[in-house]
């Protein structure tokens, strides 16, 4: 039992004759008692913890004319205190001021605080419902597609990225845990992207004087799964941070970026990413093409129609059934035409 080690480091440190002494009974019954109520509320709190597929209202009191204290929304997590009927009384993670929750991908409710009170037992997954997992994951889905509706529902993409997320806190052995940490990392990373991009520093030629993507969540897909499709997937979105903001018709950034791509594809060739970067590799290579002659420098301007040209083939026969592969088709045969694919040259 998990209760003994416990018990015999609380016996070890009172006298080995406790009756002599009527003062040390009442203590040892208070530390055995304070011992018991430590892992029943340990054992609580590792198992009942629960997450919200629906929006809940959290009321003061088992009733819902009484006050409301609060709404949790889809994906946040509850922790169960008591129970009576059809009612919960629970803590409810709304997020908080100080501390954010460390197992909690941040969203813009980061000013919300923990609520306890009650709410109707309805539409919450626990580590034991079965296939919670699952359950989470098409809630998320769902989520995630109403973000992508042109007038859907408000809150959408931070409740998808909140349930993703909760799949692997709640089931990290889960077959769905790894593509769940990666959804969320991915939508959170897609929200700073866009972010980022509406700020005047984006549009810096050196990517140190533009504000960076936050790494930390698509780092822990990397860490949590490193041999994943997932963490090949999370390399890749780091890429965008060693971007330039904006070439200004420099050959420093594309050649820079098309190393960075090919070196990608080299680590990771099975990645799903890979025809992507193999293409942005090549496309940044047919930019030089013009860049070059811009800067006068003949030599390397025939030297990046070899590479783009190479690369282009590579793909195209590497990843043939690719969408990037038609795009490097594309690419291929404007080289090969001479048709300048950067800057405003006309023939």
């Amino acid at each position: 039992m998990p209760a003994r080690p416990i018990l015999r480091i609380l016996l070890n440190v009172l006298p080995s004759n406790p009756e002599t002494n009527t003062a040390v009974k009442p203590i040892l019954n208070l530390l055995l008692l304070t011992a018991l109520l430590v892992l029943g509320n340990s054992r609580l709190l590792a198992a009942d913890r629960g997450v919200l597929v629906r929006e809940a209202v959290i009321y003061l009191s088992p009733d819902t004319g009484s006050s409301k204290l609060g709404q949790a929304e889809r994906g946040r997590e509850l922790v169960l205190l008591d129970k009576t009927r059809n009612w919960l009384h629970v803590e409810a993670l709304l997020g908080f001021k100080q501390t954010p929750d460390p197992a909690f991908v941040e969203d813009e409710d980061v000013e919300g605080k923990t609520v306890s009170g009650w709410v109707l037992d309805t539409g919450i997954v626990w580590a034991s419902t079965t296939n919670g997992d699952r359950i989470l994951f098409g809630a998320a889905v769902d989520s995630e597609d109403e973000a992508s509706r042109r007038h859907g529902r408000r809150g959408a993409a931070q409740d998808a990225l909140r349930l993703y997320r909760r799949v692997f806190d709640l089931f990290p052995n889960a077959a769905l845990a790894g593509e769940a940490l990666y959804r969320a990392a991915d939508i959170k990373w897609q929200i700073d992207k866009a972010d980022m991009r509406s700020r005047p520093s984006a549009r810096e030629k050196e990517n140190y004087l533009r504000s960076g993507i936050d790494e930390e969540s698509m780092k822990q897909v990397m860490k949590k799964f490193p041999s994943s499709k997932w963490a090949q997937l999370a390399a890749f979105h780091l890429i965008d941070n060693k971007l330039c903001g904006d070439w200004q018709g420099s050959s420093k950034c594309p050649d820079k970026e098309a190393d960075i791509y090919e070196k990608y594809v080299k680590e990771h060739p099975e990645s799903p990413a890979a025809p992507e970067a193999l293409y942005n590799a090549a496309s940044r290579r047919a930019a030089l093409i013009e860049i070059y002659k811009t800067e006068e420098q003949p030599k390397k301007s025939e030297q990046s129609k070899g590479s783009a040209m190479a690369l282009a083939q590579q793909l195209i026969s590497q990843y043939p059934q690719s969408d990037w592969s038609s795009r490097g088709q594309t690419l291929l045969f404007l080289v090969q035409q001479g048709v300048p694919t950067y800057g405003n040259a006309m023939q």
